[in-house]
């Protein structure tokens, strides 16, 4: 597996740099703002194509239906804001202006899960994704650093329709070069294993790394899966992996309920496919404003919690066998 770097580069500001840059190359699109520009990185966009870029004001069912507005006219738009704020104020105007007549209007959502850590819960965004997920037309992806976030922003543009991508409040780590490749509907295995599959993605991958490895070194063969574009699913990879190891635990720093988890859930039952199975998010329950590292231990989403989960479930095969 491929060594973590500590990042100085929030997934926000690559996705944003990357934007910038898409613009030249890209000169249709443009660009909404919720009046947090300065947070989502979005105002070096504006910076650079003043003419391209609308502050729309902390008004984000207007602006969704602004932007499908324009969308409907032949311009893709980008919108940026927080997560919370685009997926439950504006949920509606996204379903109905957006999702139903499947235009092309992405959304860049910062502040994912729990990684808003000190903004507290009225901007952890900890139920996005089920309800992103659950919009026909809508695609879901989650980078986890600068090279993920840089390139799936072009996937993000190339894709037909709408798009959410979930971004991060603060920098972590760096996993990925600017070689490695993503697609809408992919997925990535960062290490082999025959024991054990971890599938993560964004901030929590990272807690799954770090697990993995600790359990790597006691010598379970752990295979690790970065399921960046959660909507479409990379089922193919996801599902062939876990009927090779027999366990899986999906880790996401997000509600348990209706996450990624159910999902592939959902689709192991369907196929009869049989295989211990875990899951670890925040256990119907808001997190609270504090520092991220002991957010992540208090709520369960540690590499420590990771480890605790997969020893069980290696234990619990023994003691059946």
């Amino acid at each position: 597996m491929k060594k973590l770097v500590k990042s100085n580069k929030p997934t926000r500001l690559a996705f944003a740099e990357r934007m910038v840059e898409y613009g030249e190359i890209n000169q249709d699109f443009v660009v909404f703002e919720a009046d947090i520009g300065y947070s989502t990185n979005s105002y070096l966009f504006d910076n650079q194509y003043p003419e391209r870029y609308f502050q729309m004001g902390i008004a984000e069912f207007g602006m969704m239906a602004s932007a499908a507005g324009m969308a409907a006219n032949g311009r893709p738009v980008v919108v940026a804001g927080y997560g919370v704020f685009l997926t439950m104020r504006a949920l509606e105007s996204v379903r109905s202006f957006i999702c139903y007549p499947n235009l092309n209007v992405k959304l860049m959502s910062s502040h994912g899960g729990t990684t808003a850590a000190i903004d507290g819960v009225t901007h952890q965004a900890s139920e996005d994704m089920a309800l992103m997920t659950s919009l026909p037309n809508m695609h879901v992806f989650a980078p986890c650093d600068s090279a993920s976030s840089r390139a799936l922003f072009d996937v993000t543009m190339e894709t037909q329709g709408p798009v959410y991508c979930r971004l991060m409040r603060d920098s972590y780590y760096e996993l990925y070069d600017e070689s490695a490749t993503f697609k809408c509907g992919g997925s990535n295995v960062l290490c082999e294993g025959d024991d054990l599959t971890i599938v993560s993605y964004g901030d929590i991958l990272f807690q799954a790394i770090e697990a993995a490895e600790e359990l790597r070194a006691s010598g379970v063969s752990v295979e690790v899966v970065d399921a960046y574009s959660v909507k479409p699913l990379d089922w193919d990879t996801i599902g062939k992996s876990i009927a090779k190891t027999g366990r899986v635990i999906v880790a996401e720093g997000h509600q348990q309920r209706n996450g990624m988890a159910y999902e592939i859930a959902c689709r192991m039952a369907k196929q009869g496919l049989s295989a211990k199975f875990d899951h670890l998010g925040l256990k119907d329950t808001f997190a609270e404003s504090g520092a991220y590292p002991l957010l992540l231990d208090k709520y369960g989403l540690s590499a420590k919690h990771i480890i605790d989960v997969a020893s069980e479930m290696l234990l619990e095969q023994e003691l059946a066998v």
